[in-house]
C-alpha cells in the first residue's frame, strides 16, 4: 500500500510538456522580439509584434523574459499557470539613469525640439541624393578587387591594362584559387559580424552565459560549425537564436564555463 501511494505521488508531481500561450504587456512599449526562455528545458522563443509567444513547459519549470528595454522577469510555472490556456506577463521598463550632462558651453538648452533648429546640417551629397547611376552598386572589398584583377586583368574605361596572359598565369600559379579562398573567408567573417551585431551584449552575457571578453571567440566557434551558413541564410531569427543557445551550451562545456 505504501509503495502504491509513493508511485501515485510521483505521478502527481510529473506532468507532460504542453505549449503555453501568453502575451507580454508593457504599457505602450515595443514588445517585439522579447526573448522567452525556459531555464529548465533550455528551450527559447521570441515574441511577435503584439507580444504573443508560445513555448513548451512543464510544472515547476521557470520562464525568463529578457529584453534590453525591460527588467529581467522570472515566472515559475506553477500548476495553476500550467493548467491555464493563456497567461499575461507584465514587464517593467528598464531605465538606465545617466549622469548629469553639461550642455551650456555649446549654447544648448537640453530641449531637443529647440536645439535641433540651431543645428546646421551638411548638405546631403551622397550618390543616392545626387541620383547617380552607381548609387546602389555594391562596393567590392579589397580581396574581391584583387580576385577580379587576377581573373580578368585590369580594366580602365574599357581598355585592358594588363596582358591577356596574366589570368592564365594566375590560374596556373594558384594565385586565383588563393584569392577565391580569401574572398570566401572575408564573406564568412562579414556574415558572422552581422549576426554578432544583431544581438546585444546583454543577451550574450545574461542568456547565453558568455563572458563579454569571449563573445568574439564564441562567434568564431559558431562560425566553425558546418550548419552555421544554412541557419543564418535561412533568415529565420528563431532558428538562429535556437542555434546560438545550443552552441553556447557546447561552448561553455568545452571551455569550463559552467
Amino acid at each position: 500500500m505504501l509503495v502504491l501511494l509513493v508511485f501515485q505521488g510521483a505521478l502527481a508531481q510529473e506532468s507532460p510538456s504542453k505549449d503555453l500561450r501568453g502575451k507580454v504587456l508593457a504599457n505602450g512599449e515595443d514588445v517585439t522580439g522579447v526573448v522567452v526562455r525556459n531555464a529548465t528545458s533550455k528551450r527559447a522563443t521570441i515574441t511577435d509584434a503584439e507580444g504573443n509567444f508560445t513555448i513548451p513547459v512543464k510544472v515547476n519549470d521557470t520562464l525568463v523574459f529578457l529584453a534590453v528595454q525591460f527588467k529581467t522577469k522570472k515566472l515559475p510555472v506553477t500548476r495553476l499557470i500550467y493548467n491555464t490556456s493563456f497567461v499575461n506577463v507584465p514587464l517593467e521598463p528598464f531605465v538606465n539613469e545617466l549622469q548629469e550632462v553639461v550642455v551650456q558651453p555649446f549654447d544648448l538648452t537640453g530641449d531637443l525640439s529647440k536645439d535641433a533648429e540651431k543645428l546646421e546640417l551638411p548638405q546631403d551629397v551622397s550618390a543616392e541624393a545626387l541620383g547617380l547611376p552607381n548609387a546602389r552598386q555594391k562596393i567590392p572589398t579589397q580581396s574581391e578587387r584583387k580576385l577580379q584583377q587576377a581573373t580578368y586583368g585590369k580594366f580602365h574605361l574599357g581598355m585592358i591594362l594588363t596582358p591577356p596572359l596574366d589570368p592564365i598565369i594566375n590560374a596556373i600559379s594558384g594565385r586565383t584559387k588563393m584569392l577565391k579562398e580569401r574572398v570566401a573567408v572575408d564573406r564568412k567573417y562579414a556574415q558572422t559580424q552581422r549576426v554578432q551585431q544583431s544581438i546585444v551584449d546583454s543577451l550574450f552575457i545574461d542568456t547565453l552565459k558568455i563572458p563579454k571578453e569571449r563573445i568574439a571567440d564564441f562567434m568564431y566557434f559558431c562560425e566553425a560549425d558546418p550548419n552555421f551558413d544554412g541557419v543564418v541564410n535561412s533568415g529565420d531569427q528563431l532558428r538562429v537564436w535556437q542555434f546560438m543557445i545550443d552552441k553556447s551550451e557546447a561552448y561553455r562545456e568545452n571551455n569550463g564555463l559552467e
